[in-house]
């Protein structure tokens, strides 16, 4: 046990330092991905200015619960959400050492592929933060008057960071999981696509999902239940108070069993993947 604690370790220690390395970009690129955040925050201000002309339509200055405050605020705190779920190139990773035999290494060796790749993701994520602290507390700092309801209560903080926990391993075991259905098909860009078109439509990447339509088809309900509603949304709703007590732990919970679902059928296609797998190229 103690042999496997520090041989995930230095895999570890490892990770972080070529991140450390090779990804000094993480200051500016941060504040870079703020400018779409820019373009969301003029284009809402302009449906807000044209919903305050018009008193008669009894909407109170909100859309969907949401005042202008409010909306600039969640698509601030998706972008935080966002970082933790966000798994770029994992899934083309993935399918590649599959496709090109690259994946022997780790049948010929005693070092556990997805164990592997996970710790490196942490390490990508430890490095990320810890680079981009500034430009994000910069940002927040620019733009704290839109958090109209200030911090979030203690209980309100615990699902918070407990979903971001969640959502991180959540989006790790899906893409992993696009990614080893390569054993079967070479080609898996188009899932991958697929996934990515889904991901922002129901994610709440783009929107809050309380603008999802409740007719003719409730949209809204059945998306409560699917696993991309706690990739963005959830954590994001939470931080702003927009979920009850109950709704919170609800949702904690749903968000939980889809982490073991895609956990137990990741290792599930790993095992069956591996049984049929013909090593060729690498």
């Amino acid at each position: 046990m103690l042999a496997k604690v520090q041989t995930w370790w230095t895999f570890f220690l490892i990770a972080v330092n070529e991140r450390l390395v090779y990804r000094g970009d993480f200051m500016l690129g941060t504040l870079m991905r703020f400018l779409p955040t820019l373009t969301q925050i003029f284009l809402w201000w302009a449906i807000y200015d044209v919903i305050s002309s018009r008193p008669d339509e009894s909407l109170d200055g909100k859309i969907a619960g949401y005042r202008y405050g409010d909306m600039v605020a969640y698509y601030l705190m998706v972008t935080i959400t966002r970082a933790f779920s966000s798994m770029p190139g994992l899934t083309s990773g993935v399918a590649r050492s599959i496709r090109s035999g690259e994946v022997k290494k780790f049948l010929i060796q005693p070092v556990d592929m997805i164990g592997c790749l996970l710790v490196q993701r942490v390490a990508h994520k430890l490095v990320y933060y810890f680079i981009a602290a500034l430009p994000f507390t910069l940002v927040f700092f620019l733009c704290r008057g839109f958090f109209l309801n200030g911090w979030p209560a203690p209980e309100e903080m615990l699902v918070f960071f407990l979903s971001l926990l969640l959502s991180f391993l959540l989006g790790f075991f899906i893409e992993i999981c696009l990614g080893l259905v390569s054993f079967w098909f070479l080609e898996v860009a188009s899932l991958g696509f697929i996934y990515m078109l889904l991901n922002f439509l129901l994610s709440g990447h783009m929107f809050p999902l309380e603008l999802l339509p409740e007719s003719p088809v409730n949209l809204r309900a059945a998306v409560d239940w699917l696993p991309l509603k706690y990739l963005a949304y959830f954590s994001a709703a939470v931080f702003l108070g927009k979920l009850s007590s109950e709704e919170m732990w609800r949702g904690l919970a749903i968000e939980a069993v889809w982490v073991l679902f895609f956990i137990v059928l990741a290792r599930w296609m790993w095992s069956r993947g591996v049984r049929r797998y013909s090593a060729y190229g690498g």
